[in-house]
């Protein structure tokens, strides 16, 4: 299927507020308010695009605007994307859990991690490495839509014209410790929604690490490729919040 993609050009209303964790211009996250922001966990949204440099969160701010709309309070995390150092994006992520939190009032003390594509790689490798080292950062659940899950699977498809090769610098094999195939499994709620032709991260990405730790919920949708996951105007948007909503109860 030809895939839509105006949502990566799609305008969105400014954030609410724009938080640094660090003082380099990509260690920033967008904040915007929601209506039941109380009640709700908060939502960190990490943003795809294969790691590299030329993708930003602008292609989730319309995302995170509905999910705000929705009633959440929402963090989009820029971080840095720099080929050959994988460990500068892992670090602002560990960075950014640690930090924004404590500096949002709007939210009920939970963190719900949302990421797409590589974004949905970071949002598992961090609950992965939250469950290895013990760390008191407080995540209720992690829902990653298309998620570039198995790096060595990624790897060997040619994901992104060698994406992964790319953001590591080497074969994964050398990297093992980022790759949340060869991570202790999340000890929270782990949701993945996945797009049955999707081209771009493929089905059997997401069925790898499935396989791998079999407490994931995974649910396959028909005629959804792999942006839809993240554009509120496609049909596929209503799996989105109700598998949030489904996050909720755990």
């Amino acid at each position: 299927m030809s895939e839509d993609l105006s949502i990566l050009s799609r305008s969105a209303e400014p954030a609410d507020l724009t938080l640094a964790y660090g003082d380099h211009p990509d260690q920033i996250a967008d904040l915007r308010y929601g209506s039941q922001a109380d009640a709700l966990p908060l939502l960190v949204l990490i943003h795809g695009g294969f790691w590299k440099p030329e993708y930003d969160r602008l292609h989730a701010e319309a995302m995170s605007c509905a999910l705000a709309e929705a009633g959440w309070t929402t963090l989009t995390l820029e971080y840095r994307r720099v080929s050959g150092q994988p460990d500068q994006t892992l670090d602002d992520v560990m960075c950014a859990l640690h930090t924004l939190p404590a500096q949002v009032q709007r939210h009920n003390g939970q963190i719900l991690l949302v990421g797409h594509s590589a974004g949905g790689h970071l949002v598992l490798w961090a609950a992965a490495r939250c469950a290895q080292l013990g760390l008191p950062i407080r995540l209720q659940g992690v829902l990653a839509l298309a998620p570039a899950a198995d790096l060595q699977m990624a790897h060997a498809m040619q994901l992104g014209d060698g994406a992964v090769q790319r953001f590591l610098g080497q074969d994964p094999i050398h990297r093992a410790d980022v790759n949340p195939m060869n991570l202790p499994a999340p000890k929270i709620a782990v949701s993945i929604l996945q797009g049955n032709d999707d081209e771009i991260v493929p089905p059997a990405v997401a069925a790898s690490y499935c396989a791998a730790f079999p407490a994931t919920r995974l649910l396959n949708l028909s005629d959804c490729g792999h942006f839809a996951l993240i554009d509120p105007d496609t049909v596929a948007w209503q799996s989105v919040l109700s598998e949030l909503r489904n996050l909720c109860s755990h």
